[in-house]
């Protein structure tokens, strides 16, 4: 009963965990993986307003009698990003490889004596609660041994080339950039699915309004896809539970 309870419990628990997601695929059978609506990213229910540590703020001067602007990139006008709602693209050229190789050995052996030949002469009185077999001078007698081996290697190399537009979704008082963009593709039943976050500075992008990835801070970039593919390549979510509580 015990164990019928248990597994109850764990096919409830397993129900619950996937039941929104088996039901969306469910739904989607037959058809192909449907795309995110455009909405505004300030609007959502994870949405969090970014706040971060801000200098003192400066007035700008401005100059009399003069016709060029303080911040601007052009003569007649100013073509980058600067307000919110504004557009740029961001440049990822990423080369990234990393490689690392450990090993760990450990072994230790102990051993520990303990004789009581002579106790105010009551040795002889041990025999009485414990059996006549034993001699006193050698009452305790203890030895272990442990040896550990490990190794591990690590060897990555990754390169990602894109281009993804971003829209500028928050000025900070430095005048700093937090912008987010989202770029969604679907061939087939398959949807590849780029976004990318963070803060920019206002400076570092360029005359033909692009910033390269290494240049925004708090970057978040994430490059995945979802449809039938991924699907197989995913493994089930009861393996995945299995492996989260097995011990071993």
């Amino acid at each position: 009963m015990r164990r019928l309870a248990l597994v109850t419990s764990l096919i409830g628990a397993t129900a619950l965990l996937s039941g929104c997601n088996a039901m969306k695929r469910l739904s989607e059978v037959g058809e192909a993986p449907k795309l995110s609506a455009i909405d505004n990213p300030t609007q959502s229910e994870t949405y969090r307003p970014v706040s971060l540590p801000m200098p003192a703020p400066q007035v700008a001067e401005s100059n009399p009698n003069s016709l060029w602007r303080s911040g601007a990139r052009s003569f007649f006008k100013d073509q980058r990003a600067n307000q919110v709602g504004d557009i740029l693209t961001v440049v990822v050229d990423m080369q990234d490889s990393a490689a690392l190789a450990n090993t760990t050995a450990r072994s230790r052996t102990n051993s520990e004596d303990l004789a009581v030949p002579n106790l105010f002469g009551l040795e002889s009185e041990f025999t009485k609660v414990l059996p006549e077999t034993l001699n006193p001078s050698s009452m305790f007698d203890m030895n272990s041994a442990t040896s550990n081996r490990g190794s591990g290697t690590l060897d990555r190399n990754e390169a990602i080339d894109l281009r993804v537009a971003a829209i500028v979704i928050q000025v900070l008082p430095n005048g700093n950039y937090v912008i987010h963009g989202r770029q969604e593709i679907r061939v087939n039943s398959e949807v590849r699915e780029v976004q990318i976050a963070g803060v920019i500075r206002a400076a570092d992008i360029t005359s033909a309004n692009e910033v390269e990835y290494d240049k925004i801070a708090e970057a978040r970039i994430s490059y995945g896809g979802r449809g039938t593919i991924s699907d197989v390549q995913q493994p089930r979510y009861g393996s995945e539970i299995m492996d989260v509580i097995l011990p071993f």
